[in-house]
């Protein structure tokens, strides 16, 4: 891979896509020290920076092969990159997405035009069956990382972060099969190899991390995550061989860091961006030690579920110490709850839910178990509140 195979891909990409913003974060610029600013490909066409690649690629197809179609696998981002794409290039699509995929993915790939097969659990079992739907039909594969042209497509993202922010020292990116991370690589290091490049992933999933230490793209059994846009069991080839020969340093973020830079991006920045799409952000929050400014963090997209998103805002309002949810254990009798309700409300902390729970096995005949949600102000209130709490003699369980 080449620089010169991503201004070809900015050839083709130039009527189709226009340059993202780059907004300055006061509160990240605050915490590093310098200026910090965020790369909202949350506000790409199809709501992500993986319509750049996908439509590269298909764009390179001959009218043969556009004639017999494309299929992709993804769990949402690339497929709906790639329905877009094809819609404009007069070429098929069939997309398989994970069986849980989250359903405004699902609704948005096929808005653009694209059939959608839900199929497994994971983007591997997605990908399994994309590959068998190709070789039955003869469509082509449009892979979501682990092509020259979706690298090159993807990497016209580092051109503009150059442009942009000429003086940059420092580019957060988040991390799956690695296509975007590997392709700003080769394009900012052509121009400043100088540039810190700093790739991030889910804990809960940490492919390229682990394919780095092991010196070859190796298969993780990953955990849960949140961040699905980047959970990623193996990473690609080709990302992994211009990564692991960079020397792009890779970090992993927690799934409670996630959730805040999550809430932040929304409270501070005003920017709807998925878990996967808030790595960078995650990354700053959790420090990296010395970061040298000025940072560019990539929002690589924006497309969540407003299910998933109201639960996350949740989490993530707990993580940032503005939520405390906890159980405890007050005499049955009247004016208890009251008593209860009334130190929470001296202590400033407002009540969401409460709820009585008389009938579970452990409890006596003459208490019940009182289950709270509460809004704080802050880590140093709700730890203030949990402190007055167990001083009047209540004992807490947390959930």
């Amino acid at each position: 891979m080449q620089a010169d195979d991503i201004v070809a891909a900015r050839e083709i990409l130039h009527d189709v896509i226009s340059p993202t913003p780059l907004l300055y974060s006061r509160v990240l610029s605050e915490q590093v020290g310098g200026p910090v600013y965020l790369k909202c490909e949350n506000m790409q066409r199809t709501g992500s920076f993986k319509v750049r690649g996908a439509y590269t690629r298909i764009a390179r197809l001959s009218g043969a092969e556009r004639a017999r179609g494309v299929v992709a696998a993804s769990a949402g981002n690339h497929a709906q990159g790639v329905a877009f794409a094809a819609g404009l290039l007069g070429a098929t699509a069939t997309v398989v997405m994970p069986e849980r995929a989250p359903l405004p993915k699902v609704e948005a790939t096929r808005a653009y035009g694209a059939s959608v097969i839900l199929h497994g659990s994971s983007v591997e079992d997605a990908l399994a069956e994309a590959l068998l739907f190709a070789e039955r039909t003869g469509a082509v594969f449009i892979h979501p990382f682990d092509h020259p042209d979706i690298v090159a497509g993807q990497g016209t993202l580092g051109f503009e972060i150059i442009e942009q922010c000429p003086g940059v020292r420092t580019i957060l990116i988040p991390v799956g099969g690695g296509g975007i991370a590997a392709g700003i690589t080769v394009a900012v290091q052509s121009l400043d190899p100088d540039v810190r490049l700093i790739g991030v992933q889910a804990a809960a999933v940490p492919g390229m991390i682990a394919s780095v230490a092991a010196g070859a793209p190796v298969q993780v059994v990953g955990a849960p995550t949140m961040a699905d846009g980047i959970a990623v069991q193996r990473p690609g080839d080709i990302p992994f061989g211009i990564l692991s020969a960079s020397g792009v340093q890779l970090v992993a973020v927690s799934e409670a860091a996630l959730a805040r830079a999550l809430l932040l991006c929304l409270e501070r920045a005003k920017q709807v961006v998925e878990p996967a799409g808030a790595a960078g952000v995650a990354a700053l929050l959790e420090g990296l030690g010395d970061v040298e400014p000025p940072v560019v963090v990539v929002l690589s997209g924006g497309n969540i579920d407003p299910l998933l998103l109201s639960k996350l805002l949740r989490h993530g309002l707990s993580a940032a110490g503005r939520f405390l949810g906890f159980r405890c254990r007050v005499p049955d009798y009247p004016g208890s709850l009251a008593a209860l309700l009334s130190l929470l409300a001296s202590l400033g902390a407002n009540v969401l839910e409460v709820s009585h729970e008389r009938l579970a096995p452990s409890l006596r005949v003459d208490e019940v178990e009182v289950v709270l949600q509460v809004e704080t102000r802050g880590p140093e209130h709700c730890e203030h509140v949990k402190d007055q709490l167990r001083a009047a003699g209540y004992d807490l369980a947390f959930s």
